[in-house]
This record gives C-alpha cells, structure tokens and sequence, in this order.
C-alpha cells in the first residue's frame, strides 16, 4: 500500500514560490495530485501557469517550498540527492520535447543508460535497449546526429521505458514533432503504456493529446482541477 492507497504517484499540498527581485512568486499553491497504476493523465494550461514546475517536482527535479510527493509510498523529497536519484532510476521515466539524447553513444547505448547507471552488466543491458528499439522500429547503431527528429523521440521514448519504470512523466512530448511524427510517437507511448501497466502523466498544449487520456486536469491559479 502507497500513502495514498494504491496511487503509483500522490502529491499532498504542493507549493512552489520564486523569488523575483524583491518580490515572491507563487507558481504552485497546494497542488494535490493522485496517479493510479495504468492510468494515464494530461495536465493542460496556459504558458507560464507552472506545468513544467510541477512535472519536475513530481520527478524529483526540483524541490517544493512545501508539500510532499509519493512515488510508490516513497517520499521524493525527504533525503538527499543521490537517494532521489535512486527513486527516479528505479520508479521513474522522464521523455521531454527535446530528446536530450547523447550524441556520442548510440540509439543502444543511450536507450541501455539508465540499466548502465544502476549497474547492470553492459550485454544485458544492450540486449534489452536492442529489443525495445527494435518495438519502437529502430536500429542500434546509429548516432543521435544520424536520426530524424521522429527517431530521436522514438529513442526517447525507449530510454524512458527501459527500465519497465512504474511512472512515465512527459513534457510536451511531440511538441518539437510535426503531425506524422507526434501521432506516432504518441501512439508507441499509449501502446507501451498499455502493454507494460506503466501510469503516464503527459503535460501538453495539444487537447487532442489530451482528450486521449483518461483524465485530463487543469493547472489555474496554482491549483489542479478536474476538467
């Protein structure tokens, strides 16, 4: 059992201020958050209203002034960088608008670095990243420079899942795509939603993204509601 039942991911109370000069920014304002295993969720908004900012304290990216976040009944927040990071390895998959691919590895070795991080032995590893690229319609050895922007997602999205996390969390994930390319890479993200029970939390502008989820919330005045 997690903190909040059976929530993969839960948020209680989420604040997060900046400050700008002299002056406090609120950006988030107690924002509660529950995330069920599968389900999959879109956050809409308008430009600025904090979508990005909670995305990342729900990940473990950045920190909240007040509030906590659950992964799996863990608590994010609570000890230092190198045991959030273990929380994020192991719970968590992250696929942004730009692939932040490393263009000196690979599609294998850039899809195999989270295995290679928690230290698993680099043939497994490889064999893994091989076998999830060749889902997602891919080679191995080409360089990030050597792909379309589409591939590049692709491969993205295959970095996020290699871990067969509990939790993927996207940030404007086609946003950088044309029409082709984003419905392609957004219909590989449900399948594999589907197929590995994985809860996706997709922060978009696009509401025909969003009306493809099963919930979608709206971050308004620091606060998410329901739609």
């Amino acid at each position: 059992m997690t903190e909040a039942g059976s929530s993969v991911l839960s948020c209680r109370g989420v604040v997060r201020k900046f400050r700008e000069g002299g002056s406090e920014l609120e950006v988030l304002s107690g924002v509660d958050l529950d995330v069920a295993p599968a389900e999959r969720v879109a956050i809409i908004g308008a430009s600025g209203s904090g979508k990005t900012t909670l995305l990342q304290i729900l990940g473990g990216l950045d920190d909240p002034t007040s509030g906590e976040v659950f992964v799996d009944g863990k608590a994010m927040h609570g000890g230092n960088e190198v045991s959030r990071a273990e929380l994020r390895n192991r719970y968590i998959g992250f696929v942004y608008q730009f692939h932040h691919l490393l263009p000196e590895f690979t599609a294998a070795e850039n899809v195999a670095m989270p295995l290679l991080i928690r230290g698993e032995p680099k043939p497994e590893a490889l064999s893994k990243a091989a076998e999830l690229l060749g889902r997602v319609g891919l080679g191995l050895d080409h360089k990030p420079g050597e792909l379309s922007g589409g591939e590049r997602q692709r491969a993205a999205v295959a970095r996020a899942l290699i871990t067969r996390p509990q939790l993927v969390l996207a940030d404007e994930p086609t946003g950088n795509l044309d029409a082709g390319n984003g419905e392609h890479v957004l219909s590989l993200m449900l399948e594999l939603n589907e197929e590995l029970r994985t809860s996706l939390v997709i922060v978009t502008h696009d509401h025909t993204i969003a009306e493809r989820m099963d919930r979608i919330l709206v971050l308004e005045n620091g606060r998410l509601r329901t739609r």
